[in-house]
Formats: C-alpha cells, sequence, structure tokens
C-alpha cells in the first residue's frame, strides 16, 4: 500500500513538473541555453583545474574566467562572420526567387513534361508564373515587416537584451559551481538507491556527451564541408545551403538530401549544364565519406542510438509542447530517456515476471 502510495506521489510530482515546464517556457528557455552551455564548458574547466604553472595551480574561478571567456570569443566570431553573411545571403535569394519561377515554368516544366511524355493542356506559364510571384511577394513582404516590428518592439528588445545579459551570468555561475550542483544533488538521493542512479547518470552524461560534443560538432562540420565546397563551385547561396544541410544532417540523412535538392536545383538554374550539377553531387558524397568515416565515429561514437523516425518525433513533439525550449531540449531529453527505457528493460529482462516458467499444459 505504501508502495502505490509512493508510486502515485512521484507521478503527481512529475506531471506538476511538466505542467510547471509548459507554463514557465519563456522564462526558462535563457536558464536551460546556460546549463547547455555550461555543460558544454564544465569538461574543460575541470581539465584548466588540473594544470599547474610552476607552482601554482589553476583555481576553479580562473579556469572558469578562461573557459568563458574563449566561449564569447568563438560566439563573436560566429556573429561577425557567419551571420551577415547568411543575412546576405537570404536577401539575395528573396530577390532571385521570383527569377527561379520564371525559368521553371517557362523551361524546365515543359522540358520535364516533354520528357516525360505527358501534355500540359490548359497550362498557362506565364500565368503560373505571375501568381507564384505574386505569393512569394507577399510572402517575402510578410516575413520582413515581421522582423522590423520585433526589431522595434519595446518589449522584444528589452526581453532580447534582458537574455543578452542573463545567459553569460548564469553560465558564468553554472559553470563554477558545477560539482557542487552535481554533488548536492547526489546527496540527496536515497542511500539505497545511490549507486543505481549514479550508474544510470553515469550512462545518460555518456549519452548527452556524445551528443552536445560530438552530433553538434558534426553538423558544424558537415555545414563547413558543403559551403566551402559550394561556394568554391561558385554556386550561388553556397553558404545558406551548406550550413542549412549540416543544420539538418541532426537527422541522418535528411541534411544531405534536402542539401542536394536543393543545390542541384540551384546548380541547373544558375549554370545550365550537367557538369555543376554533379560537381554538387561530389561535394556532398565528400561530406557524406567524411562523416560516415571520421565525423560521427570520431566524434560521436555509437552512444546516441536513436532512431531517425524517432529523432523526428522528439523534435516536433518538443516544439508543440514547450516552442522553442522543446525544441532546444527534445534530442537531449529523448536520448536521456532512451537510456532509462535500456536501463528499465534490463531490469525487466532479469525480473521474476520475464523469468517465470510456463505451465506445463494438462
Amino acid at each position: 500500500m505504501a508502495s502505490d502510495s509512493r508510486t502515485w506521489l512521484v507521478l503527481a510530482f512529475v506531471v506538476a513538473g511538466g505542467w510547471l515546464v509548459y507554463l514557465l517556457a519563456p522564462v526558462i528557455t535563457p536558464f536551460a541555453i546556460s546549463a547547455v552551455l555550461a555543460y558544454f564548458g564544465d569538461p574543460l574547466v575541470d581539465r584548466l583545474q588540473k594544470v599547474s604553472i610552476w607552482r601554482w595551480k589553476i583555481g576553479r574561478t580562473v579556469a572558469v574566467s578562461i573557459v568563458f571567456v574563449l566561449m564569447l570569443a568563438l560566439l563573436g566570431i560566429v556573429l561577425l562572420i557567419l551571420i551577415p553573411l547568411l543575412t546576405d545571403q537570404v536577401r539575395q535569394l528573396v530577390h532571385r526567387f521570383p527569377e527561379w519561377i520564371e525559368w521553371f515554368s517557362a523551361s524546365a516544366l515543359p522540358w520535364l513534361a516533354d520528357k516525360a511524355g505527358f501534355e500540359l493542356k490548359g497550362f498557362d506559364s506565364a500565368q503560373f508564373s505571375q501568381v507564384m510571384k505574386d505569393y512569394w511577394r507577399e510572402i517575402s513582404s510578410a516575413a520582413f515587416k515581421v522582423a522590423d516590428v520585433i526589431s522595434r518592439g519595446g518589449v522584444a528588445v528589452a526581453t532580447v537584451l534582458t537574455n543578452l545579459i542573463l545567459i553569460p551570468v548564469v553560465t558564468f555561475y553554472l559553470m563554477r559551481d558545477w560539482d557542487l550542483l552535481v554533488r548536492g544533488i547526489r546527496d540527496l538521493l536515497p542511500r539505497n538507491l545511490e549507486d543505481e542512479v549514479s550508474r544510470t547518470a553515469s550512462d545518460v552524461d555518456e549519452v548527452l556527451a556524445a551528443f552536445f560534443r560530438g552530433q553538434l560538432l558534426v553538423m558544424f562540420a558537415l555545414g563547413v564541408i558543403y559551403s566551402v565546397g559550394l561556394s568554391v563551385l561558385g554556386l550561388e547561396f553556397g553558404v545558406l545551403i551548406g550550413m542549412g544541410a549540416g543544420l539538418l544532417s541532426i537527422v541522418p540523412y535528411l541534411g544531405s538530401i534536402v542539401g542536394v535538392l536543393v543545390a542541384v536545383g540551384v546548380a541547373v538554374f544558375q549554370f545550365q549544364d550537367v557538369v555543376h550539377p554533379l560537381l554538387v553531387l561530389v561535394v556532398f558524397a565528400v561530406g557524406q565519406s567524411a562523416e560516415g568515416m571520421y565525423l560521427t565515429p570520431k566524434l560521436v561514437g555509437d552512444q546516441i542510438g536513436l532512431h531517425p523516425v524517432a529523432v523526428i518525433f522528439a523534435v516536433l513533439a518538443g516544439g508543440q509542447l514547450f516552442g522553442f525550449l522543446g525544441v532546444l531540449l527534445a534530442l537531449p531529453v529523448a536520448a536521456a530517456l532512451n537510456v532509462l527505457v535500456r536501463h528499465a528493460h534490463g531490469k525487466y529482462r532479469e525480473s521474476a515476471l520475464y523469468n517465470a516458467s510456463k505451465k506445463p499444459e494438462a
């Protein structure tokens, strides 16, 4: 009876905690980002603490300060180089897209229809082109208006500025006290469960480390490979397509498939030959080979073990339930749950329920 009451109490706490997270998602988001950054930085802080310069050992606060400065420098490089480049390519895309629509309706679509052997009866390419241009003009205009309203809105600006101040401050203190927080949580565990929970937490930490410090590096590396390769080919929007493909590679094969389709389409429109689409395929083949033979085995390994369908579902479900916070935490939570399910499966295989002997037939 006491065991049932305890189970229902734990379940009630879980439900209440989930509801509270749902309500406070906008407030929790900067703290979640800070926790992710602190989790990234803690291993490097621990390593710096072991470094000795003559007889002087680097203290925790000094080590955190060094890692914090490195993070800010890396973020500054990304903001100063990558963001303006991507923004410029997005603006170019907005202006060039109507030309693509006209070319597709006037040249590509009739050619495809001819090769496929069907007729486009009643199809007016000029009217189709004009309708698509009108839709694109409305969409791009609305997007720029929304961006302009957000940039000028007092509440939005105040929120952004608050987060810009809050995230670095919280990240610094979380990195400084990370080991104390972990030790405090461990001290709160019931003594009879400490070893088992610690082992499970260690497995979860390995999975999260593989995800955070591995998968994100793989995504960035693929984005750089694709962007550099496509830019060398002279492909328009090469950086935008390459970084987008790298970002989508969080779902296995999705980034390469989408990237190939978009890049080949742009190459056909821009160069109108066979050589450049083939060279685009070579760029993505190089990226996939680097990922399969070096990046994923070296940086990630087989620790995450999430099926691509589970990855897609986790991201969509997280976004639907908790917005941006849900998208941010979807895969780490899914990876941690995967470890818990694996442990529960092992317990079930060892249980009397699973190993009960089959009753002999009468």
